[in-house]
């Protein structure tokens, strides 16, 4: 099922998600004008490496490796990854800014992204495959938008019934199937000897939404009965 967009209306304009939507957008044109070597280069060194976060946290030294954390989140691995991400942003994304305000959805949005990291590096610490793409911080957004909004409809084309046009789904169904999605390929992507995932880091998406999911739940009584409870 693929999102197209939702019923809720903002009742502000979402400066910062159009902003993340454009530096995305920004940072994979710069790599189209790279060559295929440089985009790898680009990949490792900009990319979160799960061993070289692991070793710099046993010895801490500068600020480039951590740094990763919030480069990765600006690189994508092809057309699909960056249409995928944008479109999951663009149509959750607001919402979420209109409920937590301008900064505090800056700030939601990066601690998400760095609950994924976190997830995926404790479970796969030897890792030397760069991990890239917004993802893990939408995650994030997909939780909190959950727990803000789980009755909002949300339009949804599904590949195989295209000729049917958006049908309109329930945030709750579409969410809490797409997260059940994510721990099932993660569970099944354990293991030295799996190939599952086809390279999908499936435990940052695990990780983001659950870091989303918490931030919204411990914020909860901090926002207002309209946001939280409107319907489309």
């Amino acid at each position: 099922m693929i999102p197209v967009s939702d019923a809720l209306k903002s009742r502000t304009f979402p400066f910062v998600n159009i902003a993340l939507i454009l530096a995305n957008i920004a940072a994979f044109a710069y790599e189209l004008s790279l060559s295929q070597l440089d985009t790898a280069n680009l990949f490792f060194e900009r990319g979160i490496i799960s061993l070289e976060i692991t070793n710099w946290l046993e010895s801490p030294s500068g600020l480039e490796e951590p740094a990763t954390v919030f480069t990765s989140m600006f690189l994508h691995g092809g057309w699909l990854h960056l249409i995928g991400n944008m479109l999951f942003l663009w149509v959750f994304g607001d919402n979420v800014e209109d409920t937590l305000g301008h900064l505090g959805y800056l700030l939601f949005y990066a601690v998400s992204g760095i609950g994924a990291v976190a997830l995926q590096v404790y479970l796969e610490q030897d890792s030397v495959i760069p991990m890239i793409g917004a993802s893990g911080a939408i995650s994030g957004v997909l939780g909190g938008y959950l727990l803000l909004y789980p009755r909002a409809t949300v339009r949804v084309v599904i590949p195989l019934l295209w000729f049917f046009g958006a049908l309109p789904v329930r945030a709750v169904i579409l969410i809490g199937f797409w997260f059940l999605l994510q721990l099932f390929y993660g569970v099944a992507s354990l293991g030295p000897e799996t190939e599952i995932g086809g390279g999908v880091a499936f435990w940052a998406h695990v990780g983001g939404f659950l870091t989303g999911l918490l931030i919204i739940a411990a914020l909860s009584r901090l926002l207002t009965r309209r946001s939280r409870y409107r319907r489309p």
